[in-house]
């Protein structure tokens, strides 16, 4: 550039007026890292995206240097980095699984906790740096795999994935995926499709544990986000009674049957041997109900299951539904007349010796409806038996039918009841007739609306019968009660379409 040119260059400058000159600059100075931090998130922030990417369970803890050290520090860190680093530590820490959740916990920590020698951050020989964190694998193998499955975000987290990120930097956390949710629950697991990912922030209290948190469908993870509601608190619900082990409330069926009758080997067998076509399915699936699990002190069976549908004032669409069911049952050598009296071992009770009841305790009756009490007794009266030929259509018209096997032993039936609204109500049980019918009470405590869950399990007292799946975390299963209730919270795109999320809130009460 020329003398001439640079003259003319200073000369226009010295014109410009100094306020928005001065502009000028601070908003260069403001704009240009502001533009820069939107583009690239923070790294920590970054480091737990992609820790949440890679993980199957990842848990938040916030410092607590007046406990002792926990024992996964000393493993991963050695115990005297451990001890040093645990008084210092002043900000949150994660433990995660990989994406197998069957493993042994990886140990995170914010860099910045380590302290320095000679300018070099002290750090076990294998950590793995990922954003502002440090990562200290179980072994050699399992940081490998930590490593080939570690990618940079290339944007930042949306939706339930970003109000996670959130919980797990801000005190004790707790977010989960399919597979964590897999291998905690076992075979349970698909009856919460609707809660595959999630979070849930801790509060310890005495005696007990509280959360509340949301989840969603896989493919609701990245949906959009919903407003902040304030969560109903799950505690206020009173336990359980000893004479019932679990109690599933609900609006509808949907959000337990959604992840099974998604499966084509569950649903084609319901269509071709019980006869459930898809608008009978939706039927069942948009049914009101209460699931129950109760104890049995005696008899072949260590439980029994109800379950009682809401299913309004047409009893013809769920007739139809009970007659395909009834032939079924038939077919497969169940009858729903009574047996003579026979002394016979049954298959799978251990070899203990049942009494096959006698002709006095009929099965298939016309008994009388409630009678708007909300209570009948389960003892049966004398009618006449169907004959075999009209079996399915007797037993789908019948007020009452129980269902046995050949040596005479109960293995199921269904009852029809009528509540206080008049509305009618089946009930559905495996294993022993229940000793009363209850109809469901018609006010708004006892009826969620569509969507919404309300469980209270007694685990301890399932545990020591063996029901809970054995992977399932040993505080709960020493827990006296569990409390967990779901509140659906407008709609998200997935891959497969719309999708709900769900506010969660729940509280564990633990023996004293």
């Amino acid at each position: 550039m020329t003398a001439h040119r640079l003259t003319g260059l200073a000369s226009r400058l010295s014109r410009i007026p100094p306020l928005p000159l001065t502009s000028l600059a601070i908003a260069a100075l403001v704009i240009g890292p502001g533009i820069s931090l939107l583009r690239l998130p923070r790294p920590l922030a970054q480091g737990l995206e992609q820790l949440m990417d890679t993980s199957s369970l990842l848990q938040s803890f916030a410092a607590s240097p007046q406990r002792p050290v926990p024992a996964l520090w000393q493993e991963r860190l050695g115990a005297p980095l451990a001890n040093r680093v645990w008084r210092l530590q002043r900000r949150t820490w994660w433990q995660f699984w990989g994406p197998h959740a069957d493993g042994a916990p990886f140990l995170a920590l914010e860099a910045s906790s380590l302290p320095v020698s000679r300018g070099t951050r002290l750090a076990p020989a294998g950590a793995v740096s990922v954003g502002d964190l440090v990562v200290i694998s179980p072994d050699p193998l399992s940081r490998q795999l930590l490593l080939d499955r570690l990618r940079p975000r290339q944007r930042p987290s949306r939706g339930l994935q970003r109000r996670c990120l959130k919980r797990m930097q801000q005190g004790q956390a707790v977010y989960w995926n399919p597979n964590a949710l897999g291998v905690i629950l076992g075979p349970v697991s698909p009856l919460l499709q609707p809660f595959q990912a999630g979070c849930l922030t801790l509060a310890l209290e005495p005696g007990g544990l509280r959360w509340q948190g949301e989840a969603a469908a896989v493919d609701g993870v990245l949906a959009a986000a919903h407003q902040d509601t304030p969560t109903p608190d799950a505690a206020v619900l009173p336990p359980l009674a000893d004479d019932t082990l679990l109690e599933i409330r609900g609006g509808s069926l949907d959000p337990l049957l959604q992840g099974l009758l998604s499966r084509q080997l569950i649903r084609d067998p319901l269509g071709q041997r019980y006869g459930l076509s898809a608008d009978r399915l939706s039927l069942l699936r948009q049914a009101p109900f209460r699931l129950r699990l109760r104890p049995r002190p005696s008899g072949p069976y260590q439980a029994s299951l109800e379950l009682q549908l809401i299913t309004g004032r047409q009893r013809a669409p769920w007739a139809a539904t009970l007659a395909g069911v009834a032939r079924a049952l038939a077919q497969q050598g169940l009858s729903d007349r009574p047996a003579a009296a026979t002394t016979a071992t049954a298959p799978g009770s251990g070899g203990r010796i049942l009494q096959a009841p006698g002709p006095a305790s009929t099965t298939a009756e016309s008994a009388r409806p409630g009678d708007g009490s909300g209570s009948v007794p389960a003892a049966p009266s004398p009618s006449a038996v169907p004959a075999p030929a009209g079996a399915a259509s007797a037993a789908a018209a019948s007020e009452r039918v129980v269902w046995r096997r050949p040596d005479g032993q109960v293995v199921g039936g269904w009852r029809w009841l009528r509540g206080r609204a008049g509305e009618e109500q089946l009930v559905l049980f495996l294993g022993p007739e229940p000793a009363r019918f209850e109809a469901v009470p018609a006010g708004a405590t006892e009826r969620p609306a569509p969507g919404q869950l309300v469980l209270r399990v007694r685990p301890q007292a399932m545990a020591g019968l063996g029901l809970l799946p054995a992977e399932m975390p040993p505080l709960v299963q020493r827990s006296e009660q569990l409390v967990l209730r779901t509140f659906p919270q407008g709609q998200g795109r997935g891959r497969s379409g719309a999708v709900a999320f769900s506010l969660l809130s729940g509280a564990l009460q633990l023996p004293r």
